[in-house]
């Protein structure tokens, strides 16, 4: 196993404690990061690229048939592999927005297309949920287990606000343990239902579940109410028969005392790594445990860590989550170094094992730390256009495809608009150009009236290619002929009408001038007279 440390390319602030990394469909997506950054990323889901010592971030739109995904911190992450005709995905549950509030949503999380120069476009929708339906929380864990050709979701765990009942201006933000249910879901129908289990007597959060087939394994995990962190191992099996599901549960022995840990599947099926994480509050837990799931149970071993940095030794807190097989990334923070003022130090932890085939075990971490600042954060509901594909999306060079934290201010940026009007035919994700124009990006016309508007495309408007090309030569935007918007603004220039000839009428019974005809000498007369 090798420690390698990695430089973050203007994204060091969107990595923050309580983000989830995953891992779907050999890529590797960053989510849940604290706010959005202004105009770069309308969807908060960053792809993440490790290369020559540099990690860089690009973001990552969503289909138009997506629902809306707050940037969740500390939910429960669990991934769901291809089966009978659907696509892998990830299913993420709970989590807190970053307005402080919790959410009891359940999102699936899948690829939608592949474009040219690697571009990803994802596609979220929301699971509607009925019946014993689990409350809203953080800090909790979400697997996936098969038994008898059915396929349900375990939700154990987790933290919640006080009952709206007992929430007073002093301990308004004051959270609890969730009560120790076991939530089954039924991911086609959405039906869910609640298990008590006497086993399951504390609640617990921040803790490992690790799956395989109809049992799901729970490890570690901190209770509040007595603020411990007991060695607990618990294997939870599931029937789903064909009237109501029948469940149980053994305490194990050998458990692991450890919160917010990491756990990296190897290239072995139903192995896995787990790292980093906390002993106690002010102590984290600097081994690697080696876990093996096999027909018979559970089998730990203890692994030699990698040798650790001073900054990693030194440090009060970390965190990270799995990239791949084998390879997972920590961050430590800087401790208020000059060198890195308000960032993190970065790693890349690699255990060097021959990757074998895919396995079906879903796995479920929390990856997050207990010691998350959890003040409310700004720009949580705006919306933003992204930036330029050349801009966003990796390029063959590697250069110039990176998220900037210095353009976020740049108010001159023309954007990859992904909006338009209602009455607009044009699929901005999968249109085929019909201008030169249109080969990095659709062709759109800002129509607005004062601050609200619409992106209605070029073809709509029936405008010409040369048009086009002039509007585009630089990046100020470009409005529609009816709504101007701001005066400094360019405007598209007026449609060709022929011009109408306005023709006088006559004015009826017109008097002519009244001329008066007078000889010099009368003249001269009345010039006497009035002098």
């Amino acid at each position: 196993m090798s420690l390698q440390h990695l430089t973050a390319i203007n994204c060091a602030s969107l990595l923050q404690p309580g983000c989830s990394l995953l891992y779907l469909e050999g890529d590797v997506y960053l989510f849940g990061q604290k706010g959005w950054p202004k105009r770069s990323c309308p969807t908060g889901i960053f792809g993440v690229r490790i290369k020559n010592g540099e990690l860089k971030l690009r973001a990552i739109s969503f289909s138009n048939t997506s629902c809306y995904l707050p940037p969740l911190r500390c939910p429960a992450v669990c991934q769901l592999e291809a089966r009978d005709g659907s696509p892998e995905c990830y299913l993420v549950h709970g989590g807190r927005t970053p307005n402080n509030e919790l959410s009891s949503s359940l999102y699936v999380l899948s690829v939608d297309s592949r474009g040219c120069n690697r571009k990803v476009t994802m596609r979220c929708q929301e699971k509607e949920l009925a019946g014993e339906t689990p409350g809203p929380r953080y800090g909790h864990t979400i697997s996936v287990v098969h038994s008898r050709g059915k396929t349900a979701c375990v939700v154990f765990g987790g933290r919640a606000y006080l009952p709206p009942a007992e929430r007073t201006t002093e301990n308004w933000n004051t959270v609890v343990d969730c009560p120790s249910l076991v939530y089954l879901i039924d991911l086609e129908f959405g039906c869910c239902s609640a298990h008590i289990l006497p086993e399951l007597a504390d609640g617990q959060s921040f803790h490992l579940a690790l799956a395989r087939e109809d049992c799901v394994y729970f490890l570690g995990g901190h209770i509040l109410s007595t603020d411990c962190r007991p060695p607990r191992l618990f294997r939870l099996r599931v029937e789903l028969l064909l009237g109501s599901p029948l469940l149980s549960c053994d305490v194990l022995n050998d458990g692991l005392s450890i919160t917010s840990a990491i756990t990296i599947p190897t290239g072995s099926a139903h192995e896995y790594i787990i790292l980093g994480g906390y002993q106690s509050e002010s102590q984290k837990r600097m081994q690697c445990t080696y876990v093996a799931l096999d027909d018979v149970g559970i089998r730990l071993e203890f692994r030699e860590p990698p040798q650790w940095s001073s900054e990693i030794i030194q440090s009060r807190t970390w965190f990270g989550g799995s990239l791949d097989k084998g390879n997972a990334l920590i961050a430590v923070p800087s401790e208020g170094s000059p060198a890195y003022p308000d960032a993190y130090y970065f790693y890349q932890v690699s255990f060097q094992q021959e990757a074998e085939a895919e396995d079906a075990t879903q796995t479920c971490s929390q990856e997050s730390t207990d010691f998350e600042d959890s003040a409310p954060l700004e720009d949580s509901e705006e919306l933003y256009f992204g930036r330029e594909p050349h801009e966003m999306e990796y390029s063959s060079d590697g250069d110039g495809d990176t998220y900037n934290e210095e353009d976020e201010e740049d108010e001159s940026q023309t954007g990859y608009w992904i909006r338009c009007c209602l009455g607009c035919t044009v699929d901005v994700n999968t249109w085929e150009p019909f201008y030169s124009t249109e080969l990095n990006r659709p062709a759109m016309i800002f129509c607005s009236r004062g601050e609200g508007g619409h992106w209605v495309h070029a073809q709509c408007m029936e405008l010409s290619e040369s048009l086009l090309i002039r509007l585009s030569q630089d990046n100020s935007k470009y409005f529609c002929v009816d709504h101007g918007g701001l005066p400094k603004q360019e405007m598209t220039p007026p449609r060709h009408t022929m011009p109408v000839k306005r023709v006088p009428m006559k004015t009826l019974h017109r008097k002519a001038p009244i001329t008066l005809k007078i000889t010099p000498a009368k003249k001269s007369f009345f010039r006497r007279l009035f002098d």
